[in-house]
């Protein structure tokens, strides 16, 4: 199969930036128009093999041309809305399993019988976004949070992230990372606000470093789209030449009403209804003065970048 695309053929999209950036909110909103079709998380370390059939080790796996060969027949194959319903079924463990499997292919038959743009919301195919582009022709929108929220989000739900997952990927580390070796290998275990400004700092490294290079991809700020959803979204429609209609306007300000809750359960992390506007200042109350320092100086030479002085306090 060709490593290229039919200009006739639509135009995928991907959704990227951090986990916990809002990836999942401008994927859901981008795929309120009925030509896309929501394809959630191939790169997910536990994602379904029905969606993508390659087993992926790491989180944030790098995808380059050096080991693309490994990756790139199975993008083919989930841009042609291909599923593997064999490969799915085998995989089953459970009923919601069985439930997903029958959202899964519906998206997939939909997608194929109707010739829609395949959305993929994945946000740990930030570091790969120029392969996307380059060799399956993805239009790339990456979402961006101010690091302290994105480690506030991290430290209330307890998640780690093991920089292994970097330190074990010999190409990633070559190209971008070997200069923080020592940086993630003394990285506390329990310090979970550390790890959180880190990996933000690698992340939006790496995509300051790509706007040259990559001028067409649009980096987006969930507090952009907090503020104003309807006029950021509008924006972000017309950019990458989808309908804004009357439902989709309707589906972004459900999702971002004021009667919606100002944070989520830690049980619902991956809902989209959300009071957008009061949950921007939620970081300020989780994490304490001493740790706002810690990630504003971890981050630095990076975050300015992003984020003004103001935006701080």
């Amino acid at each position: 199969m060709s490593s290229t695309f039919s200009v006739n053929e639509p135009t995928p999209i991907l959704v990227t930036g951090s986990h916990r950036s809002g990836t999942t909110w401008v994927g859901r909103m981008l795929a309120a128009n009925t030509d896309t079709a929501y394809i959630s998380e191939p790169l997910n370390v536990l994602h379904r093999p029905g969606i993508y059939r390659v087993p992926v080790k790491y989180w944030y796996t790098y995808i380059t041309e050096e080991n693309e060969a490994d990756y790139l027949p199975a993008f083919h194959q989930l841009l042609n809305f291909e599923y593997h319903t064999w490969l799915e079924i085998k995989s089953l463990r459970s009923v919601r399993d069985f439930m997903r499997m029958g959202r899964d292919f519906h998206t997939f038959f939909n997608g194929s019988m109707h010739g829609q743009r395949a959305l993929i919301k994945d946000p740990f195919a930030v570091f790969s976004s120029p392969w996307f582009a380059q060799k399956l022709n993805c239009k790339v929108v990456i979402t961006a949070r101010h690091p302290g929220g994105f480690a506030s989000s991290l430290k209330r739900l307890g998640w780690n992230f093991d920089f292994n997952n970097f330190l074990n990927q010999p190409l990633f580390m070559r190209d971008y990372l070997e200069a923080d070796r020592a940086a993630m290998e003394s990285m506390d275990k329990n310090d979970i606000v550390g790890q959180s400004a880190l990996l933000w700092k690698f992340i939006y490294r790496f995509v300051h470093g790509t706007r040259e290079r990559f001028p067409d991809f649009e980096v987006v700020r969930h507090e952009d789209l907090s503020r104003d959803p309807l006029g950021g979204y509008e924006a972000l429609y017309k950019k990458l030449g989808l309908d804004f209609t009357d439902y989709v306007k309707e589906t972004i300000l459900n999702s971002s009403s004021s009667d919606n809750p100002t944070k989520l359960a830690k049980n619902k992390t991956h809902s989209v209804k959300l009071d957008s506007r009061a949950n921007l200042d939620n970081w300020k109350k989780i994490l304490s003065p001493e740790e706002i320092q810690h990630v504003r100086k971890i981050t630095e030479g990076v975050s300015e970048f992003f984020y003004t002085d103001d935006e701080w306090k």
